[in-house]
């Protein structure tokens, strides 16, 4: 019993310590509202505006109806060039996309012939160009297909192909981005606010002080663990729900309840994290150069970035241990596909291991620099 409550008067020190340090608090706010937003709408995957220019060397009404089926959002409004200016505009980053239209191109389509369109890309965006040369392929083919039905008959297609997008039907981005948005921040954020109050303690002389206290080592940390972690779970669930749900529109289609016990389950690894960088890190400096190895290590890993199955295959194994990979997972099936705890046991159960596996290596270490002080 004066265990916890030694933990729970620690802790509510460590909060008070966070609120009297405005720049924390600012930082915390920022990071779940304005930066969230930000993340989720200021980069998109999908082609927005992309320049376009044709060089038309037929002047036929085939070409001419080609030109005019390229219109925003997509793409500006194209521009009509000569060949000739095709190779220099590219090399100044003048035009994404510039459409060669062959002469006597509707001449010899008529004929059966099957005439070529070049189309060159810069592909310095490599996203955007593959994205948008996909585009321009199915907007070619649909606008001559739709020409010649004109004057010729054609059957139907032999397999009427029909999509369906599971989850986010429109494709908006923002619905991915901004919940990945979130999972970085807490993984940020909690290694943060961890590893600089054991750094801020051992500066300050705090440790000293604790260290004169009938405390452990484990209750020291533990008060870390809820306090920081108290601090950004409020944080996170502001966040869902005014810039997320409210703001966003993005849909939760599983338990909101089931989801933030799997935030409490890694909120346990990322205060571990952070205690385990702040206890070997001497200084605030070292502590901020390690956060660069580490956490964006883990941001670029999880999966949120990039899929795990686009990895490496040897990495992917390594990514298995990583419990920030187990987060982002259990995370897109409870708010994207609706599924539940029979579902995401698993991921909970890793995060959980490696969870308590990290703290236990943490508070060695931890109880070892106490020593040390003494």
């Amino acid at each position: 019993m004066n265990s916890l409550l030694n933990i729970l008067w620690l802790g509510l020190k460590e909060l008070r310590s966070l609120l009297s340090d405005a720049v924390l608090v600012v930082f915390v706010v920022y990071a779940f509202t304005l930066a969230i937003y930000v993340q989720a709408t200021g980069t998109s995957s999908e082609v927005n505006n992309a320049s376009i220019a044709f060089a038309d060397e037929d002047g036929s009404a085939l070409s001419k109806e080609l030109l005019n089926a390229f219109y925003p959002p997509r793409f500006k409004l194209p521009e009509l060039i000569s060949p000739d200016e095709v190779q220099a505009n590219m090399d100044r980053g003048r035009f994404m996309f510039v459409v060669v239209i062959p002469p006597r191109f509707e001449h010899d389509l008529r004929a059966g012939r099957n005439p070529d369109i070049q189309v060159n890309i810069d592909a310095t965006a490599m996203q955007q160009a593959g994205i948008g040369s996909g585009y321009i392929k199915n907007i070619i083919n649909d606008r001559v297909s739709s020409f010649l039905r004109r004057t010729e008959e054609t059957g139907p297609k032999p397999v009427n192909l029909v999509v369906r997008k599971l989850f986010n039907p429109n494709g908006v981005s923002s619905w991915f981005k901004s919940v990945v948005a979130i999972i970085n921040q807490i993984t940020l954020l909690t290694v943060v606010l961890t590893g600089a109050a054991v750094i801020r303690e051992r500066e300050h002389g705090t440790l000293e002080h604790l260290l004169v206290m009938p405390l452990t080592s484990f209750e020291i940390a533990m008060a870390k663990v809820w306090a920081n972690g108290l601090v950004i779970l409020v944080a996170t669930g502001a966040s869902l729900l005014l810039v997320v749900h409210m703001v966003l529109k993005v849909p939760f289609a599983g338990s909101v309840v089931l989801w933030f016990v799997g935030v409490v389950l890694y909120l346990f690894f990322a205060t571990a994290l952070g205690i385990f960088l702040g206890t070997i890190s001497r200084s605030m400096a070292q502590f901020a150069l390690l956060i660069i190895l580490v956490v964006l290590v883990l941001m670029l890993l999880s999966g949120g970035s990039t899929p795990v199955e686009s990895q490496p295959k040897w990495l992917q194994y390594v990514t298995y241990l990583l419990p920030a990979r187990h987060f982002v997972s259990f995370s897109q099936v409870i708010i994207y596909r609706g599924g539940g705890l029979e579902a995401v046991w698993r991921q909970f159960l890793m995060v959980s291991a490696v969870g308590v596996g990290f703290f236990v290596y943490s508070l060695a270490l931890f109880r070892k620099s106490i020593a040390v002080s003494k």
